[in-house]
């Protein structure tokens, strides 16, 4: 029996669609045994893969780790094992920059199976009773805030990418340099705005991923929109939730719409594989269009593949979530992926969060933050040297 051991992070579209499509392969391979195991939300988004890749064949990951992969060899390079036609037609039906996410130092280091980049959410019925519509821009959105309708994820990851997104729409990309997150005048007006933000906000909004959003949206009266948040397209299908919720793109912000940044995950393979060519023929099949329309999608998964976007059933059972969110996917800005960026990610998101929920002096987090960029650079260097 050949068997491959797999770890993907702990929700329904994280998990369910790993183990439907390890049960259907071993159906069509019956002597192939594929284990699926999860790990915190968290701990995907930070965690180093070294230590992961020892125990798994197969890893569920975020493309931020590819720098740390081609630095340290713990992944095996795709373009290496897999045909270039398939590789190909991945690229071309790729979710805005999905595919392109994992490619790095020359190397494919993961196959997109999974899209997501932060999109609005709301509650038709809640907006309605309070006499409102879907918010268009930046200041109908805040005018909803300060009328206690508006969720937003406040844990520190998601406020950084969220300053991310703030700072692309003042102009500036974040770390284009590698001494300086961004200058000093844009800093503080994204800082200051997100802030402004969340103590609109209810409360527990500071400690809530986008999961916590999203169940809030879904199951309580506490909150009727959200103008970004990580898309799940479980929350639109009829079931899964009390209210199924509506998804759509971003406001406006000074008549651009916003850009967030470019979330989902994507399917590696671990340098020590124990089965190289089943896990290969494993991954063609998981990031095929036909399983990511159907047994994928079908188990709750959020599809990497761009033709199960458009798919007109795909989209009937979800509310339309993927055509409607696409265009934010498409315009999603892509993070760093340098070896080190991970820690500073960590560590600056931190920095962060202790702003949005104390205040304080808006340049001086950006030196803190600055100063933590130019030492995850230092630190890769001094790896190199």
């Amino acid at each position: 029996m050949k068997q491959l051991r797999g770890v993907t992070w702990k929700h329904t579209r994280g998990l369910l669609p790993m183990l439907a499509t390890a049960e259907r392969f071993e159906e069509m391979h019956p002597d192939v045994q594929i284990t699926w195991e999860t790990r915190s939300l968290q701990s995907f988004a930070d965690e180093p893969l070294e230590v992961l890749a020892l125990r798994y064949d197969l890893l569920v990951i975020d493309h931020p780790s590819c720098g740390r992969a081609a630095a340290k060899g713990f992944l095996i390079p795709l373009d290496e094992a897999i045909p270039t036609p398939f590789l190909q037609d991945q690229a071309q039906h790729s979710v805005g920059q999905s595919y392109q996410s994992y490619y790095y130092n020359a190397q494919q280091w993961a196959l997109p199976i999974d899209a997501a980049a932060p999109v609005s959410g709301y509650r038709l019925d809640l907006l309605r009773e309070s006499g409102y519509d879907v918010p268009r821009t930046w200041e109908e959105m805040t005018h909803l805030a300060h009328k206690g309708l508006v969720v937003v994820p406040g844990l520190a990851i998601d406020s950084l990418m969220n300053f991310f997104m703030l700072c692309l729409a003042l102009g500036e990309e974040p770390c284009s340099t590698d001494d300086r997150v961004v200058s000093a005048p844009v800093s503080a007006e994204a800082m200051r705005r997100l802030r402004e933000l969340l103590r609109l906000c209810p409360s527990e909004c500071m400690k809530a991923n986008p999961i916590a959003i999203w169940e809030m949206l879904a199951k309580s009266q506490r909150g009727a929109y959200c103008p970004f948040a990580y898309g799940y397209s479980n929350y639109s299908r009829r079931g899964y939730a009390e209210y199924p919720v509506n998804a759509g793109d971003l406001v406006t912000f000074h008549g651009a719409p916003l850009r967030s940044t470019l979330g989902g995950a994507g399917l590696a393979i671990s340098a020590g594989c124990r089965d190289m060519e089943t896990a290969t023929t494993y991954l063609q099949y998981v990031a095929s269009g036909l399983c990511q329309r159907t047994v994928y999608f079908d188990a709750g998964g959020q599809p990497g593949h761009r033709g199960a976007w458009l798919d007109d059933e795909v989209n009937r059972r979800s509310n339309g979530f993927f055509k409607e969110t696409l265009p934010a996917l498409n315009r999603a800005w892509v993070r760093p992926r340098f070896d080190g960026y991970l820690q500073f990610q960590s560590h600056a998101g931190e920095l962060l969060h202790r702003y949005l929920r104390d205040g304080g002096d808006e340049l001086s987090v950006l030196t803190d933050m600055d100063h933590l960029l130019r030492n995850a650079h230092q630190g890769r260097r001094n790896e190199v040297q």
